[in-house]
Order: C-alpha cells, then structure tokens, then sequence
C-alpha cells in the first residue's frame, strides 16, 4: 500500500471553507462577462427597449378602449386603425427586443461558461499530487458541473428576469405617479414591498437545505463512482449489498433534506399569492371607486389591470427565481473554491525552461517528508551521470517511488536540490522538466479509449507508423495485430479490458514514443511472466542505451547490468555499488538477491519464505 494514499491535504492546498459573500462571488464573474462589454451594452439597450414598448402596451389599449367607450348613442363606431396599429406594433416590439437580446447575450453567456470551466480544469490539472491524492472524483466534478450550470442561471434570471422586472416597476410607478391618485402607488409599493421581503426571509431559510442537498449529493455522488470504479473489488468480496446499503445511507439524507426544501417551497407560495391577490384586490377596489366618482374612465381601470397583470405574473415567479439565484450562487461559490486551491508546486517568477543536454541527474543530499512528524527520505544523495542506469532497490515503504515523483517535481524536496545538467529543478519550469523525462509507472492506468490512443499519449502528433514502431518495441503489436479491431480497440475504463501485462506494454510504448533524455522505470516489468520479462528486458535495454536511466526494481535479476545499484532502507542510502561488489559486500543486496534466487530455483533449504512480508521487495 502506498503510504501518501490517505495524506491529508497541506494548509496551502486545503479548499478553505469559509463562506463566500454572494457579491463576491459576483464580482468573480464580473470580468469573464465585461469581455464583451459591446455585446452586453447592446444587450441592455434591448432590454430596457422591450420593457418600454411592454409599458406601452396598457396605454395604448386605454386609449382604444376610450375611443370606443366614449361613442354617443347614434354615432357610428369609427374603427382606431392608427392605434391598433400601435398596439400591433408594441406587442411585436416587446418580442423583437427581448429576443434580440437574447440572441446577442448568448456568446457572452456561454463565453463566460467556457473560459471559467477551462481555466478550472486547468488549474485542477497544476494542482499537486498532494491534492489529487486526497481528492473525490465523484463530488469535485459535480462541484465543477453545478457550478458551470450555475453561471447560465444567475445570468439568465439576472438579467432576464429580475432586472427588466425592476425596470418595469419602475416605469409602471412613474406612470401611477404622475396619472393617478397616491393610492395606487402606495399601494403598489407596499405590496413589492412586503413581497419581496417576504420572499427573501423565507428562501434565506429555504436555502440552507438546498446547501445540505448539495453536500448529500456530491457524497452520494462520491461514493456510487468510488464503487463502480472498483467494480471488481467489490465482486471479490461479494459486497455488492454492503455498497448499495451505503449508497443508500446518502440518498436517505438527501432524501430528507429535498422533502424539507419541497415542504417550505408550499409555505411560499402561499405566503407569496395571499400578498399579491390582496394588493390586486385593494387596486381594483380604488379603480373601481374611480369608475363610479367619474374620476377615471373604463380604459383606466383597464390600464390599472394590465400593470397590476404585466407586475405580478414576474413577481409570481421572484421566489423561484430568488431561489434559483441564490442555488446558483451556492454552486458558483464552491466551483470559485476549487479555482482559489493554490497549487503546492509553482514556478518560479520568470523561471527559464530547462535546457537539457545530456541529462545527468544529481541528487544532492535531499530530504522529504509528506507531513513535518513523518519524514520519509534522509539525506539521500546520488548521482546518474549521463547516458548511465541507475537502479534502486529497497523494502516496501523505502522511499523508491517518492524519488521518480520528486525527480518529476510532483513535490519539492524538504531539504537539499535535484538538478539535471545543473539546473535545480525549482528553477526552471516544471513542464519543460517533465518534457525532458519518460516513465513507466508501476500502476499503469489508460484511458478510456483506444490503444492507438493511449500509446499516441507519449507524443499526441505521432503518426500510425511510429505508433506501431513504438509497439513493435514494446512487444505489444503482434497482440494488437490479432485484435478485431486493431489498434482502435477500446481499452476500457482504466484499461480494465487489458490484462496488467498487455497494459504495462502500452505503457512503455508511450514513453518509448516519448523519446526523453531522461528514463525512469518504475516496477516497469512487475506485471509480466518470467518469460514476457526476458522478451522486454533485452528491448528496455536497447530504448535505454544513451538515456539517462532510473530503474526502480523488484525484480534484481532486471537491474544485474545497472552501472550502479544503491540500496534504499527506511529513506536512506545504506549501500551502493555495481551488483557484483554488492554480492561481494555480502549485505542486504546480497540477502535479498539469495531469497530471489532461492525463489526461482524453488530451494527450500529452511530460509524464510521469501513471498512473506519481512522478505518482499516491492516498491
């Protein structure tokens, strides 16, 4: 087991979770939407037009229906041709506007929606190996998905909703002002007024379930991926009922958490229809009065319907859209989080790519732990000139595979400097690092998708021919070849369709495609029978031969030739040397080079067994 598996993350990467102000958050946005200020101006200028021509609407019905309430007994019925033509006209208005706004908003929109979603799925990718360690797959990409659907709603009822309502009322108080008694206004007003209170109090409460809601559904979430990424650990142990009982355990919170949210969604709604049919009620009670004193005429009560009409039905809908504004701002805030996580690793100010020449890597008494009460590598320190193998060999737990992640800067070192050609590696830029180092890890895991593509992934423009080059190398193309579909069979989720050999294969014909200076083997043969292992080892031999290589070995009769083999116990260096002086020293080397052998041999001479734990060597 690989010990940094359950590290907890550092201060530096832990996702703080303190809350967001909501114009925080809305001043996040802010930018990504004002990159189109032209668009967004335009847009406006098309809202505030449809609003005008919606307001225009009542008056100009007023109008027709007085001309036509006001017709004397035996005058004939003159048809207002010029008004209705007007009110065709505004009808058609109000749906141009707001479509064109539509329309020219849309860019800006999705615009906005797919810089913030790159530059989280970048950023994702610089965090460190610390971070994805200790992540879950299944909540980080709701958090992303929510928070990207997030920006479409708080743009669309921002700006499609609550702003052309504020304009309206507005435009519709000013009319009541300057035509009507104060009745009407005060009315009016006071009705937003405890409407929009109302609603705020009731959906600031509401609100707290919806955030429990998305905690129980990123942990739900979490743990249904989490089990069927390790579908077939579960059937080894038969624990499909125990997996759908704690799947079950999550849904049994949301569940009650929805019920809760659906519950108080009725109370408001009750609440908000009580308040809007008694300020209508109110309003047609004065209009009506106005009627009867001759004050007002019937195509003012009518205009005084329309308004009440044209105010109310968006009001109608502030609650849900309140609701969904502040949901969206709740998603928005936790997809923010995840973009402020500072990566562990950085470049420097400034920092130079590497230039590599030959490729020697030195380590230079370097120390590093995980967490400051756990050190894990002591003063280690080495060198591989250029163009020579190293290997290294050690117990589990050693510190072997952290020197391939520190070589690739996954971390940075606790103490001391790695350089290649001299250069420290946090002096230049890690991806110019990377560029220059190939790998085969010991858990090979691909894509879900084909082998062409995953052996392309050492060098994504290489062509077919060099592809197969690489495979043919690998000892992998007379498999692919017997395939119904060749090179474009899909290799599953984490390459589960391949067997831990035939993936390990893929592996090196990626970092052979690679074509690197610098060349770290990671258990590269761990999961090849004895026989596929003598095939490979002649041909890692001949991809090696000028390379810079780091061998990581369990397997010693894989690294006999190395030019040197250190020997690493407990983070530190406690022999060193070429393999035959290492048998002669008589050491560690030499004991678990006779347990191997004994292995092989099937010699049963008394020893301990060398498959128990106190005589494995695995990295």
């Amino acid at each position: 087991m690989r010990r940094s598996s359950s590290l907890p993350l550092p201060p530096a990467e832990r996702s703080t979770r303190r809350e967001r102000g909501d114009w925080q958050t809305v001043r996040t946005l802010l930018p990504y939407l004002l990159a189109y200020r032209g668009r967004v101006l335009l847009a406006l200028g098309c809202l505030v037009a449809a609003k005008l021509a919606n307001v225009g609407v009542p008056l100009v019905l007023k109008q027709i229906v007085d001309r036509l309430s006001t017709v004397s007994a035996g005058q004939a019925l003159v048809l207002p041709l010029a008004l209705l033509a007007a009110y065709g006209a505004l009808r058609l208005s109000t749906t141009a506007f707001t479509e064109l706004r539509e329309y020219l908003f849309a860019k800006v929109t999705q615009r906005a929606v797919r810089t913030i979603a790159l530059r989280t799925f970048r950023h994702l990718h610089a965090l460190s190996l610390r971070f994805h360690l200790a992540r879950q797959t299944g909540g980080l990409t709701r958090d992303v998905e929510r928070g990207t659907r997030g920006i479409s709603t708080l743009i669309g009822y921002t700006l499609f909703s609550i702003l052309p309502t504020l304009i309206e009322i507005a435009l519709v108080s000013a009319i009541l002002v300057a035509r009507y008694d104060v009745w009407f206004i005060g009315i009016t007003l006071a009705a937003l007024a405890l409407y929009i209170v109302y609603t705020v109090t009731i959906t600031e409460w509401r609100t707290g379930f919806r955030r429990q809601m998305n905690e129980l559904d990123s942990r739900a979430n979490t743990r249904a991926i989490d089990s069927l990424l390790n579908y077939e650990t579960v059937k080894y142990f038969n624990n499909e009922e125990f997996e759908a009982q704690r799947y079950d355990e999550s849904l049994q919170r949301w569940e009650e958490a929805a019920v809760r949210s659906q519950t108080s969604l009725s109370l408001l709604n009750i609440g908000q229809s009580t308040i809007i049919a008694i300020a209508v009620t109110l309003i047609m009670w004065r209009a009506t009065l106005g009627v009867v004193d001759h004050t007002m005429t019937i195509g003012d009560l009518v205009l005084v319907n329309a308004f009440m009409i044209q105010l109310y039905i968006p009001l109608n809908f502030l609650g849900v859209i309140y609701r969904e504004i502040k949901q969206a701002l709740a998603d928005m805030e936790r997809m923010f989080h995840l973009i402020e996580v500072n990566a562990e690793v950085q470049d420097a100010p400034g920092a130079p790519p590497l230039a590599a020449g030959g490729g020697e890597v030195r380590f230079e008494h370097v120390d590093f732990h995980y967490e400051p009460n756990r050190q894990i590598l002591f003063d280690v320190s080495f060198v591989i000139p250029a163009g020579r193998t190293i290997a290294v060999v050690g117990p589990s737990g050693s510190g072997k595979s952290t020197l391939a992640r520190l070589l690739y800067r996954f971390y940075d070192v606790s103490g001391g400097r790695i350089s290649i050609d001299g250069q420290d590696l946090r002096s230049v830029q890690q991806a110019s690092v990377r560029a220059a180092i190939g790998i085969v890890p010991q858990d090979t895991v691909l894509f879900n998708d084909s082998i062409e593509y995953n052996i392309a992934y050492g060098n994504p423009g290489a062509t077919h021919e060099q592809i197969v080059i690489a495979a043919r190398l690998a000892q992998i193309h007379d498999f692919v070849s017997g395939l119904p579909d060749g090179y474009r069979t899909p290799v599953g989720e984490r390459g589960l369709k391949l067997s831990g050999g035939e993936k390990q294969r893929v592996a090196i014909a990626r970092a052979i495609l690679k074509d690197p200076r610098i060349l770290i083997f990671d258990e590269a043969t761990s999961a090849l029978d004895s026989k596929s292992e003598k095939l490979i080892q002649a041909e890692l031999e001949e991809i090696s031969a000028g390379c810079t290589t780091l061998t990581i070995a369990h397997r010693l009769s894989t690294i006999v030739g190395a030019d040197q083999i250190l020997v690493l116990e407990h983070g530190r260096i406690t022999e060193r040397g070429t393999h035959a002086a290492l048998l002669a020293a008589n050491g560690s080397y030499a004991r678990m080079w006779a347990l191997q052998q004994q292995r092989r041999e099937g010699v049963d001479d008394g020893s301990p067994d060398p498959r128990s734990p106190s005589a494995q060597v695995i990295a």
